[in-house]
């Protein structure tokens, strides 16, 4: 039975088992990993070096997803745009993985192909190369914190209070669920963008 489990056991049934994990509870252990495929940690050792590999395989593999900008002739903006909804949407599949891919340096190919791509619009906008990375990472903590407030529950407020009258009107007017979320990031990529583009004509 041994033998047969060793045969089974590849990089991808791995990872599929170790996305289950995450997907359930939020968290992966080895050991937890190895008792939901049927086999020890040191097998699991065999095909992939520990639990931030398995974390970063499966950046990879989530991202792989993520439609890549095409550096062609549209405009940067709209390619960042573009960008950033599929990111969003690649890692909201799967919420619990945000916070444990942003524990370890990224390593993912694709991961970094995207980054690089974006460096470079920035950097053809007019983003001083020292800024690049600061605006790389206020755009990914966008999409990645957009990514968690699609898995937020509908109600994702709940005042039941006579003391907060301006958030309890505000409340009964706005959306809900997927349509606030949805709503929210198109408003804030908006403003990023406008953000970045009146900076950049600010320092010409």
């Amino acid at each position: 039975m041994t033998q047969r489990r060793m045969r089974l056991l590849t990089v991808e049934t791995i990872l599929d088992a170790a996305l289950v994990c995450i997907d359930e509870s939020g968290q992966l252990t080895m050991t937890e990993l190895a008792k939901k495929l049927g086999t020890t940690a040191s097998s699991v050792y065999h095909h992939l070096d520990g639990r931030a590999a398995i974390i970063e395989a499966l950046r990879e593999r989530v991202l792989s997803a993520v439609e890549l900008p095409l550096m062609d002739s549209s405009s940067w903006d709209v390619q960042i745009r573009s960008w950033m909804h599929s990111f969003r949407h690649a890692m909201a599949q799967h919420p619990n993985l945000i916070p444990l891919a942003m524990e370890q340096t990224i390593t993912a190919g694709r991961a970094l192909v995207g980054y690089d791509r974006i460096a470079g619009l920035l950097q053809a906008a007019g983003v001083a190369p020292k800024y690049v990375i600061v605006w790389l990472s206020v755009l990914e903590c966008y999409a990645l914190g957009s990514a968690l407030d699609l898995a937020a529950p509908d109600e994702a407020w709940r005042v039941g209070r006579e003391d907060l009258p301006t958030l309890s009107n505000a409340l009964e007017l706005a959306s809900r669920g997927r349509q606030r979320a949805d709503e929210a990031f198109e408003l804030g990529v908006d403003a990023l963008l406008l953000g970045l583009r009146t900076r950049l004509e600010m320092h010409r």
